[in-house]
């Protein structure tokens, strides 16, 4: 067992609400869930109203659940979520296949613990879904690390490191530019598996930069060399610009050990993955 656990879920049997529209996505949802799962119950809910009883009528260890649905949307049933006796902290995930546009509008709620893009596929899903319930690390994933506070970057870097994350830290944007170009054209490129940068920096240059450069100065796409960006920045059109970049997620400070390892893993796990798209 991991020193760090990011299990969120505590039970070996969890019991599942998969809220869907689509008779046809709920089956696809619960044959992932079967499979990442064995002994996990599901209960199922084709609407908002639906969604409600069942939380009425039993304690749920995790929520899947369409963003748009015929008598509401995903996030009435994260409220509702939240909103029922002893659910406060049982996580939701959105998926759909329009959360580019949800995430870079900054649309998505508190009440939502997390998304998924279901145009990603099958596979993805069921990373996705073991990242929450059976997270386990990828052995040696390089990490490039941009962050000109030592302090910050000791305690970021052991949070990876604990994960079995290799972490080259540097303190600058033009350093983590020059460290990539030097392997842009060969066959170690792009020269990490994973660009984790703050957002504000020392220098002329910043994380938007890196940014940049990793997007549009070397060309390497959102799976090819995925980026996150840690910002204290509360402003949703700030962080929405950050998507519209190019930046795969975001990891808003302070920074929490396990939303943090989660979503690297998860960027680092879909990188490795064929494309299948989840069709309804």
């Amino acid at each position: 067992m991991m020193s760090h656990d990011l299990r969120h879920l505590d039970t070996e049997t969890p019991c599942v609400l998969v809220v869907d529209g689509s008779k046809l996505v709920r089956k696809l949802i619960l044959a992932v869930l079967q499979k990442e799962l064995p002994g996990v119950r599901v209960a199922e809910g084709g609407s908002l109203a639906e969604a409600r009883a069942v939380l009425a009528a039993e304690p749920v260890d995790l929520v899947t659940t369409a963003l748009v649905l015929p008598d509401g949307d995903g996030l009435q049933v994260a409220r509702a979520v939240r909103e029922a006796g002893g659910q406060r902290y049982v996580p939701v995930i959105v998926i759909s296949g329009d959360v580019q546009s949800h995430l870079e509008d900054r649309r998505f709620t508190e009440d939502v613990t997390d998304y998924f893009d279901k145009g990603l596929g099958h596979n993805a899903l069921a990373a996705f879904i073991r990242g929450y319930v059976q997270p386990q690390p990828i052995a040696d994933a390089h990490v490039l690390y941009i962050e000109d506070s030592r302090t910050v970057a000791v305690a970021i870097r052991r949070m990876l490191e604990a994960h079995q994350m290799r972490v080259t830290h540097v303190t600058n944007a033009e350093d983590a530019i020059a460290y990539l170009e030097a392997y842009a054209g060969t066959d170690a490129a792009p020269g990490a598996d994973l660009v984790l940068t703050d957002l504000y920096l020392k220098g002329e240059l910043d994380g938007r930069d890196v940014l940049d450069k990793v997007r549009n100065g070397l060309g390497y796409g959102k799976r090819r060399l995925p980026v996150l960006v840690m910002t204290g920045d509360d402003n949703r059109d700030n962080q929405a610009a950050l998507l519209r970049q190019g930046a795969n997620d975001l990891v808003l400070k302070p920074i929490e050990e396990r939303l943090l390892a989660t979503k690297a893993l998860f960027q680092l796990r879909l990188s490795r993955l064929p494309d299948h798209p989840l069709q309804a």
